[in-house]
């Protein structure tokens, strides 16, 4: 069925580097959610991507028309480093969102040489592979500070552009050790606890948005949190999509990754 609305906010778990497209199993599931999800919903006129593999110290924009691609992963066969998704830029969007954030006082910039990082080409040449969607990528700000990255979806929540699909693209669990160790059941039930926690936290519709805003700010009191996040670059780009709507999620989506349960929400 097809979701009519206008505009949507989508936060998924983007996988192992490019293993996704290299026929990895562990990542079947995730291909297929996200083929599912871009079939359901209208094609974006243009996509703006929030990718947990960019940080600057402050909010920053690609402004380039003709973007290249980042291959900022290491040790993967060569054919990981011929993946093509020349996807154009979009300019005007990007001058609209600086607009936005400098509205804020949040002194973005915008960069005219930066390409696209995989957090943007490896989702997208599953979800849209012709690569005709213009696309612009926002970066993380280096503080990881969680509010400030909510902060940055507030100043976004008033965008104008028909037909927008905003992208937060990271991974809900992000314990590098652990996707690579042996199975471990401890690891496993910390690993549900989290992601229980975090459907709960963006699905359920009788939370107040001021403790939900609050729940994820103070996100690493949740059960097993640094455990899941030693580092949250990848947890991040969903407090900007929760903070362009301010609700519960429409959808949450559970899934399995390398072993590992996972989730995607969609406002």
């Amino acid at each position: 069925m097809k979701i009519p609305h206008q505009h949507r906010t989508l936060y998924i778990s983007h996988g192992g580097g490019p293993l996704p497209l290299l026929g990895d199993t562990g990542h079947t599931e995730m291909v297929n959610h996200l083929q599912r999800i871009a079939s359901e919903l209208p094609k974006p006129s243009a996509i703006l991507l929030i990718s947990a593999h960019w940080e600057e110290k402050r909010p920053t924009i690609t402004g380039n028309a003709n973007p290249g691609l980042i291959y900022d992963y290491y040790g993967f066969p060569e054919e990981a480093y011929s993946i093509s998704y020349p996807a154009p830029g979009e300019p005007h969007l990007a001058k609209n969102v600086f607009k936005l954030l400098e509205s804020k006082g949040l002194q973005p910039v915008l960069d005219d040489s930066r390409g696209f990082d995989h957090g943007m080409f490896i989702p997208l040449k599953i979800m849209y592979p012709d690569a005709d969607i213009p696309c612009i990528q926002l970066s993380l700000v280096n503080t990881l500070d969680p509010a400030m990255h909510i902060r940055m979806g507030e100043a976004l929540a008033g965008i104008q552009h028909e037909g927008l699909l905003i992208i937060g693209s990271g991974f809900s669990f992000h314990n590098m050790k652990a996707f690579f160790a042996p199975g471990n059941t401890h690891n496993n039930e910390m690993n549900e606890a989290f992601e229980s926690w975090l459907i709960e936290t963006c699905s359920a519709k009788d939370i107040d948005e001021t403790v939900r805003k609050e729940l994820l700010i103070n996100w690493d009191q949740a059960p097993h949190a640094r455990f899941c996040h030693p580092r949250e670059e990848h947890l991040l780009p969903l407090h900007v999509c929760y903070g362009l709507n301010r609700c519960a999620s429409r959808d949450s989506f559970q899934l399995n990754i390398l072993g590992k349960r996972a989730s995607f929400y969609l406002w």
